[in-house]
């Protein structure tokens, strides 16, 4: 059924839903838990009834729900066919789909036996692995969900954005609250980059404690039950170790940012003494650690940037970057600190150039390193993310390994302090707030 209480708005994921409405291929929402899924599927129902839709012909079940988890794929389509009348079309919503075991072979009944259009949420990759997804291969658009970005952060606050000229003639955005007053932009961020963006957090004021609690339900329920309870109804005991699981996450989520290689997860981990047993021959194996970083990134926690060699256009094997969903979970899982911070602005850019559909690799050229490489079907970006752009020997390091690449693609340096220039021989400043915003 369809909710009746307001929603924020997320106009992105939304408007790509409409784009695919009553086309024949199943939309897929994939992201972490409670990043907005379910919400995003009533968004898509209330826009239906809007459009004159009638409620008879929306279908939604919610398989968190106890009513639905019992159900086997064959329970879940004679439910749905008893409430099917010939002639008409339907749309048909499933919210997290993967709780079914052979769900796959409903929803391709329904495709097959019905006039429907259909929607389907997940919270694990698993979902649309190359094992599960057969019967819908070439049938599916996936929409990649996640948190708030900080635009949509600030009106989750209630705030809103509008321009502004600068004395330098630049237009910018500023916050104004409901009483017509700014607000500082960067109390805001720090906000961001303290808290993260999960939609809950628009609830509860942002009161520490509060968020705390938020944040700790989602980490809980990803490990728990995403990732250890997920392998035991697979029937498989690859990962079946709490303990190594969750030292994992937290050797991932300090080493946001940097290069990484499973190799290097398993030795850390032992010379730091986060596992019990040192002896050579008890070191987890690689194969071991992988299968645990896998289920990380199958449950959206955290995803892998691979190295690309722009001299060489090619994706490299080895030696990629790991980013953790929500900076908030971040925080979370090691506790409140600055000595990081351009690892954590990093982390928030990377994020934001998957959320405006970028390809989001680590740039390689000789021996420099470019954070970002960004692609899409139209264009290439070059991205450079610092802390700071004041002090002079910064500066050369931000700026040479862009400096060094030939091609004539747009080249920009991110930084929460800007210096004079804007534009070094064709390379842009931007304030990382003010980017975020646009």
């Amino acid at each position: 059924m369809v909710q009746s209480h307001t929603l924020k708005a997320r106009s992105i994921y939304l408007e790509r839903l409409i784009a695919f409405q009553d086309t024949p291929l199943v939309k897929v929402i994939t992201g972490i838990r409670r990043c907005g899924k379910s919400s995003l599927l009533v968004l898509m129902q209330e826009y239906l009834l809007k459009s004159g839709i009638c409620k008879e012909c929306i279908i939604a079940m919610n398989f968190e729900s106890l009513q639905f988890q019992r159900m086997s794929y064959n329970d879940l389509y004679e439910y749905v066919s008893k409430q099917i009348h010939p002639h008409k079309h339907y749309y048909l919503f499933f919210d997290e789909l993967q709780r079914i075991a052979g769900w796959e072979n409903a929803i391709n009944s329904f495709r097959v036996d019905f006039d429907c259009d259909i929607y389907i949420t997940g919270s694990n990759s698993y979902l649309l692995s190359s094992e599960y997804s057969t019967y819908l291969s070439g049938r599916y658009v996936e929409i990649k969900m996640y948190p708030l970005s900080f635009a949509e952060f600030i009106a989750f606050l209630g705030y809103h954005l509008t321009n502004y000229k600068t004395p330098l003639g630049e237009i910018k955005k500023r916050v104004i609250n409901t009483h017509g007053d700014i607000v500082e932009l960067r109390e805001l961020f720090d906000a961001y980059m303290r808290y993260g963006g999960m939609p809950g957090i628009a609830d509860i004021a942002l009161e520490q404690d509060k968020v705390m609690t938020l944040l700790d339900g989602i980490y809980s329920t990803v490990v728990v039950r995403d990732i250890l309870e997920r392998e035991k109804r697979r029937g498989q005991a690859r990962i079946n170790n709490a303990e190594l699981l969750r030292k994992i996450i937290s050797f991932l989520a300090d080493n946001i940012g940097n290069t990484t290689s499973l190799n290097s997860v398993s030795n850390t981990l032992v010379a730091e003494n986060m596992l019990k047993n040192q002896h050579k021959r008890c070191t987890p194996a690689t194969q071991t650690i992988a299968s645990y970083v896998r289920a990380l990134q199958e449950s959206y926690l955290f995803y892998e940037a691979k190295r690309f060699d722009i001299k060489g256009k090619e994706h490299l094997k080895t030696l990629g970057k790991y980013y953790i969903v929500d900076i908030g979970l971040r925080n979370y899982v090691l506790g409140f600190r600055d000595r990081d911070r351009g690892h954590a602005l990093e982390n928030v850019m990377y994020f934001e150039l998957l959320r405006r559909g970028y390809d989001v690799s680590v740039g390689k050229f000789d021996s420099f390193e470019v954070d970002f490489v960004a692609t899409n079907a139209t264009e290439t970006l070059y991205v450079q993310v610092t802390e700071s752009m004041r002090e002079e020997s910064v500066r050369k390091r931000e700026l040479r390994p862009l400096q060094k690449i030939p091609d004539n693609y747009k080249k920009i340096v991110v930084t929460l302090d800007t210096a004079l220039n804007d534009d070094y021989d064709g390379i842009l400043v931007k304030d990382i707030m003010q980017w975020l915003l646009h």
